[in-house]
């Protein structure tokens, strides 16, 4: 049995096979001292307070910078404690940093909602805001609010981003709405990561977005124009574009596996985001859910629109995205790390502080056993309570 530690403190894992940043490590021990990472190899470990972890595999803490919520909670709230027992949920599950995503509402609520979430990011809880909308398409929009969308413009933008004071990261829209280039290039010029998604557009005006400055997919594949051979449109526009990274839904629900190979191979470990898109049923009981102002029906696991049946986010967790992509798509596990915690950190430019196991970052890792589930999660030095092996 592992030691239980609770609080940071100083010690030395060991014995574990370790996801180190130049590839991976055999019999090898990570140094933790307060917060930080302090040392990392192979062979005899430093002196200090061991903790046996031999047969496991030690990777970095999962980064999923497109979350609605979990554990019951949704991030679409002014209930910062609703949105708390989201971010506990994923937690658990090995996510040490996560991004609150917010689905389509009208204005005045949208800023509510924001406003009420930049205190957990000024907390360190959060590591942002990502507004899914309300500039998307109503032919794209999933399980979107049609009445909640409407076109971006100046005004409107800014309000978003002011209510958010400086927290908002990513904002996803479709770039062929009108004022959508405009916007692309306001909320770029702002700092603001810019995602494409829940889309229509063919590759005439994908491409102008990209050149304005968005660089990033939103769920590639899932709510946007499919891929033609006669109009590559969204998808084929982006994938074939070394600026824009894409994010990937690992479920094998909302991606086939053969897709996900495919795309992952061809974008490479430099523009490839495994997502959770994860709403406020993961880690709960099936049964009927809202999505902002929709309802949701959850069963094995699927959440469907109560009205049509179409996917309306996923009960997906990081640690599965990350088994799904080894296991279920084939990929290494190298190239799992890369996806669910060394390319977040660059998108969200936080590389001096997380991403990776590296001397001097924050000690944030996921302790997985021989079947690729968390037995332990440590954040920022402090273990996590209620993990277990997930099923």
């Amino acid at each position: 049995m592992m030691a239980v530690v609770s609080g940071v403190e100083d010690f030395v894992l060991t014995g574990a096979r370790i996801a180190g940043p130049d590839g991976l490590i055999d019999s090898g021990w990570i140094s933790v001292a307060g917060e930080l990472i302090t040392g990392i190899g192979s062979g005899p470990a430093p002196a200090g307070r061991r903790i046996d972890v031999s047969g496991s595999l030690i990777v970095p803490g999962f980064i999923d910078t497109h979350c609605h919520g979990g554990g019951g909670g949704s991030f679409s709230t002014t209930d910062p404690a609703e949105a708390s027992n989201a971010i506990a949920a994923h937690r658990r599950h090995g996510t040490t940093t996560l991004l609150a995503s917010l689905v389509s509402d009208p204005v005045p609520v949208l800023n509510s909602q924001v406003g009420a979430l930049t205190e957990l990011v000024e907390d360190g809880d959060l590591a942002g805001i990502h507004l899914e909308g309300p500039f998307i398409a109503k032919s794209r929009c999933g399980a979107h609010d049609p009445g909640a969308l409407r076109e971006p413009d100046t005004d409107t933008v800014d309000a978003l981003l002011q209510a958010g004071k400086g927290h908002v990261r990513m904002v996803t829209l479709a770039p062929e709405l009108h004022g959508g280039i405009k916007a692309v290039r306001q909320l770029s010029e702002s700092g603001v990561l810019v995602a494409i998604g829940h889309t229509d557009g063919v590759e005439e005006q994908i491409r102008p977005a990209i050149d304005a400055g968005a660089t990033v997919a939103t769920h590639l594949f899932n709510g946007m124009r499919p891929l033609h051979h006669r109009e590559p449109g969204p998808i084929g526009a982006m994938l074939d574009d070394e600026r824009v990274t894409i994010e990937l839904i690992c479920d094998l629900v909302h991606v086939h596996p053969t897709v996900l190979r495919l795309a992952a191979k061809h974008a490479g470990l430099g523009r490839t985001v495994l997502i959770t898109d994860a709403m406020s049923a993961t880690d709960a009981a099936d049964g009927t859910y809202t999505l902002g102002r929709l309802d949701v029906d959850v069963t094995a696991g699927v959440a469907t629109l109560a009205s049509n049946g179409s996917l309306a986010g996923s009960t997906l967790t990081m640690d599965v995205a990350f088994r799904n992509l080894v296991t279920g798509a084939g990929l290494s596990i190298t190239d799992a790390v890369r996806a669910t915690s060394g390319r977040p950190a660059e998108l969200l430019d936080l590389t001096g502080t997380t991403g990776s196991l590296t001397p001097g970052l924050r000690a944030d890792l996921v302790v997985l056993n021989d079947e690729l589930r968390p037995v332990r999660v440590l954040r920022r030095g402090t273990w996590i309570d209620g993990v277990a092996a997930s099923k």
